[in-house]
């Protein structure tokens, strides 16, 4: 039940944080805006771990541990740069060319470089069905943006966008793994994502220190709500809620989010930004969404459901 309430929590979230995000874009720099999501979210984690109070009374209380060497320390600025930063930076950049919900579902091939990135730092095997799932993944992005495809040059917008969104995606899954080495030092998600997005926030306010960005608060009513809720309910409970399933569960099965929330995102992108499906949208959406499905069935059960349905067919025929 505990997995199965982070599971929904995180995935109403993130599904519905694309279409947020489309309310940070125009106003304020991109690099601004995320400063201040971050800013808000790591006083946000600081004021929690300084005010965090025992469930029960008369129970021997003890703070959680803030202090770390420096080697975490420089795994957290990592995390900061890779789950917190850059990628971020990267998504907000695709999402000026791709519509939120083309956005979350490219983002969903993170699923695949997870499995990936897995085996490479971690040298977990990677099994047959998992090559099945990234090719027909593969294929999915590709029919979706099969006419942006089809004139491939930079100056295309939305091919742009695409590498873009890979790239981001490609940078968060590289954090998920530094999330994952922090959980087996034992370091706690609270702790872990207190100094990241500390770090996050520091290396964002440099950033548009040293660059041509102006700090401006110039923006309508809907950007400041959005922002809240990106800070509040997008970075801060979400991402405990993800990487606590990470620590609990480990990266393949956690991954099980990435397949849902798309489903939110177009959903949503449908209704209030006019999402419009084509035959290739169709085709793509599909594609990803059975290859992501594939890559998190177990061997075992697919093989059980095939089995099970031969018994019910020789059972049906008269004899």
């Amino acid at each position: 039940m505990k997995s199965a309430a982070l599971y929904i929590t995180t995935v109403l979230i993130w599904g519905s944080t694309w279409l947020a995000i489309e309310f940070q874009l125009g106003d304020i720099a991109v690099e601004l805006s995320l400063f201040y999501r971050f800013a808000i979210a790591a006083l946000l984690m600081w004021l929690y771990v300084a005010y965090k109070k025992p469930k029960m009374r008369y129970v021997a209380y003890k703070k959680p541990k803030m202090r770390f060497n420096l080697v975490d320390h420089g795994f957290f600025v990592l995390l900061a740069l890779f789950n917190f930063g850059l990628n971020y930076l990267m998504l907000y950049w695709a999402q000026n060319h791709l519509s939120s919900a083309m956005t979350s579902i490219a983002f969903s091939m993170l699923l695949v470089m997870n499995i990936v990135n897995t085996r490479l730092f971690f040298g977990k095997p990677i099994s047959k069905r998992i090559y099945t799932g990234a090719v027909l993944a593969i294929l999915g992005i590709t029919c979706l943006f099969w006419p942006q495809l089809q004139q491939l040059n930079l100056s295309n917008s939305a091919f742009v966008g695409l590498l873009l969104a890979l790239g981001g995606t490609f940078v968060a899954s590289l954090g998920n793994m530094v999330s994952v080495r922090n959980s087996r030092k034992q370091i706690g998600v609270l702790q872990g994502n207190a100094w990241g997005m500390l770090y996050s926030a520091i290396g964002l306010a440099l950033y548009v220190f040293i660059s041509d960005v102006q700090f401006n608060f110039t923006a309508p009513t809907s950007y400041w709500l959005s922002l809240l809720y990106l800070s509040i309910f997008g970075t801060v409970i979400a991402f405990a809620c993800y990487f606590a399933l990470l620590k609990n569960i480990g990266p393949e099965k956690a991954s099980y989010v990435i397949v849902l929330f798309p489903l939110v995102a177009v959903t949503l992108s449908s209704f209030y930004e006019g999402f419009e499906w084509h035959a290739n949208t169709f085709a793509g959406f599909s594609l990803v969404l059975l290859g992501n499905a594939i890559v998190l069935t177990p061997t075992k059960r697919i093989n059980a459901f095939l089995a099970n349905r031969a018994v019910a067919r020789r059972g049906s025929v008269p004899s």
